[in-house]
């Protein structure tokens, strides 16, 4: 527990007693996610709150596990209870929790308006404001930057001049002893950050995001279907077979280990590469992911956190101003330089400490603000099944077991059978 006794001397001299601070003083519990970093820095800054205003808080510790999380929060929820006053909420439990979140847009204001928009836009369910952005994750382009040197390339732009670059590199450094390297390591398997690799290829191909904003199924289309024949056709050629059963720390060990020359993975990968004992620490460089030829720009599929209060929480409002506190520009300044955690805020993409502190933050502002979001918001509690339903037919494309254009009829058929009447 973090317990803020107040400030004594200042109540006394204002004529207030302690009985009377402690009478207007609550307790807000905060979900303060599992790993060292999210603890440590969301305990600090919530201590600070809770100093400011008088208050207390406490720390809750939910699994490890987002989905096991989420379960835990629903069965809560279903009860017409929490534990939790504010919960840590990932980037697609808005539309699943909508009707146990408190719509906190008459508390945010124009807060609102210096987050990016699709993050915002991905918080709001119904009109409803149900979580302010902490901070964000989009999926990225990792590559050995002594690599490109070496064999004279530029950071691809295209899929096109992506997919030639892995294929020299992997044949020169294959050529040159090491049997084992690889072109490219992504997510594949057939899980959740595949429905993210997927949606990438497919919005970057113009293929849409799988349902549209008005709930229309619309992943069976001709440029969707080409994002997929590509991507299967990296197995076996720049990606080994193995990519196929590999989520992030899977394709983080292989290339961490110097044996790829080209990751797609989330920004945590980053300070990982550049921990003292890594062998490539100084060599990564990271880019938005590639785009289609004649295409504006690629895509990159939204991930990151939320803060979200509680429906049952019994001191709402302290609980929103504590949200408001812990997504503030200065508190996302001082998580970004001391944490390497990717801000909400766009302007603080541009500040001078930031980008000191963290050089590779300073070119991710653009893909943070043109990144694209799961169906999240439209399907609510049937996104799971829209998501496995997604990730198995393009593991299915991936692994040869179908062509894009079967699969994704297939998906089509899945999609609309459980959407039924309505999302």
């Amino acid at each position: 527990m973090l317990k803020i006794t107040g400030q004594i001397a200042q109540i006394c001299a204002a004529g207030m007693s302690v009985f009377s601070l402690a009478a207007h003083a609550v307790t807000v519990t905060i979900a303060c996610g599992s790993s060292g970093n999210d603890v440590e820095f969301c305990q600090k800054h919530a201590e600070a709150w809770a100093k400011k205003t008088g208050n207390t808080v406490r720390s809750y510790s939910p699994p490890n596990n987002p989905t096991e999380a989420l379960a835990l929060y629903r069965q809560q929820f279903a009860a017409k209870a929490s534990e939790v006053d504010v919960l840590l909420m990932d980037i697609v439990w808005p539309g699943v929790l909508r009707d146990h979140l408190l719509d906190l847009t008459k508390y945010a204001g124009d807060a609102t308006k210096s987050h990016f928009p699709a993050i915002v836009a991905n918080n709001t369910v119904g009109g409803k404001l149900l979580g302010v952005p902490w901070y964000t994750d989009a999926g990225l382009l990792y590559y050995r930057k002594d690599l490109l040197d070496k064999y004279g390339l530029k950071i691809p732009q295209t899929w096109d001049e992506f997919a030639a670059a892995a294929k020299k590199i992997q044949d020169g450094e294959r050529t040159a002893g090491d049997k084992d390297f690889q072109g490219f390591v992504f997510q594949a398997k057939a899980y959740e950050g595949l429905s993210c690799n997927a949606l990438e290829w497919v919005s970057s191909y113009g293929g849409g995001t799988i349902i549209d904003a008005d709930g229309k199924v619309t992943i069976n289309n001709p440029s969707a279907a080409k994002a997929l024949t590509m991507a299967a056709g990296w197995i076996g050629t720049i990606a080994p077979k193995g990519v196929l059963n590999y989520s992030e720390e899977e394709a983080r060990g292989v290339f961490q280990n110097g044996k790829s020359a080209f990751m797609r993975n989330w920004p945590y990968a980053y300070s990982l590469s550049q921990k003292s004992e890594s062998p490539i620490k100084g060599k990564v460089g990271v880019a938005p992911l590639p785009k289609q030829a004649g295409a504006k720009q690629g895509a990159a599929t939204l991930g990151g956190w939320n803060l979200a209060v509680s429906k049952y929480s019994k001191n709402p409002d302290a609980a929103a101003d504590l949200v408001l506190y812990m997504t503030n520009a200065a508190t996302q300044k001082d998580r970004a330089i001391r944490g390497s955690f990717n801000p909400t805020r766009p302007d603080t993409y541009r500040d001078k400490e930031v980008g000191a502190a963290n050089p590779f933050m300073a070119s991710l502002e653009d893909v943070f603000a043109n990144s694209v979001a799961r169906p999240t918001t439209v399907t609510g509690l049937k996104y799971p099944e829209v998501s496995q339903a997604f990730w198995d037919a393009s593991h299915e494309v991936l692994s040869g077991k179908a062509k894009a254009e079967d699969a994704l009829k297939k998906l089509e058929g899945r999609l609309n059978q459980i959407k039924r009447n309505k999302w």
